[in-house]
């Protein structure tokens, strides 16, 4: 029985390992990004393979080839409030500081300045949470159920949008993903592994999950995979910050697997 800690063996090590399993075998078959599903608001399913959570930044990628820069669509900003005609006193737009009505999406307003960061990848997000919350008591739906259905319809789209945004930012790989989206590098949503190295490791630990005996196994494995991700995060800020893109776009497969096992660790505690 392979034991959680035979993870820390070399990556030459693992290249003899034994057969895999047809349970493994499936796993490596499945597309790196799978294609996204429609957004619910029961985010408690999530899958091993791709949790619904992590569907939303799929929507519009685009096959990454080298380092290749997309022209996106030129979006209108907001400005002046569709109900006063007040212009804007703040950025972002969402919510008017005259009349306070909800103003429709602005899509040409990132998420890193719907909570007033910078675009980096490395964030302070110690105020992240706070600002969510601060957004969602101006934006929820259930707070303007006696507006006009114009307003209510604004405020479901901002409230979401909101929603997507603060997920996205606070887990490390998802803002991996956006923000090379946001310089114009998109992650094939059907690309698969091929790399000999990664796919022998994958196994090791899909399997070392799969016989972990007890909770305690399945605990190390987890803080063993939580060591990996950070690591890969560190390597993708490098990546990143010295215009790597195919470097970063190794790091976001790396933690994308990671991820996997942690989603089927907490599925088995």
């Amino acid at each position: 029985m392979l034991r959680a800690k035979e993870l820390r063996a070399p990556l030459s090590t693992l290249l003899r390992r034994r057969a895999f399993s047809s349970a493994a075998r499936r796993f490596l078959l499945l597309p790196l990004f799978s294609t996204p599903q429609v957004y619910s608001s029961n985010v408690g399913n999530s899958s091993f393979f791709f949790s619904t959570r992590e569907n939303h930044f799929l929507q519009n990628s685009l096959n990454f080839s080298g380092k290749n820069f997309c022209t996106q669509s030129s979006v209108k900003t907001n400005t002046s409030c569709w109900n006063c005609n007040a212009p804007p006193q703040r950025s972002p737009f969402l919510v008017c500081e005259s009349c306070r009505t909800i103003q429709p999406v602005d899509q040409s307003i990132d998420y890193f300045q719907i909570f007033g960061l910078e675009k980096n990848y490395k964030i302070k997000d110690e105020n992240l949470e706070r600002k969510y919350k601060d957004w969602q008591k101006k934006l929820h739906p259930d707070l303007v159920h006696s507006k006009s259905q114009k307003e209510r319809e604004f405020a479901a789209e901002q409230s979401a949008r909101v929603i997507d945004a603060y997920r996205t930012l606070s887990d490390p790989r998802l803002r991996a993903i956006y923000i090379l989206k946001l310089q114009g590098v998109n992650v094939h949503e059907e690309e698969t592994i091929s790399e000999p190295q990664l796919l022998a490791e994958v196994m090791e630990i899909r399997e070392a999950v799969d016989e972990a005996p007890d909770s305690k196994a399945l605990t190390e494995i987890q803080s063993q995979m939580r060591e990996k991700l950070q690591h890969w995060s560190d390597s993708f800020a490098n990546a990143f910050q010295s215009q790597k893109f195919e470097e970063a776009l190794t790091c976001i497969r790396r933690m994308t697997y990671y991820d996997r096992v942690n989603e089927e660790i907490l599925k088995r505690l």
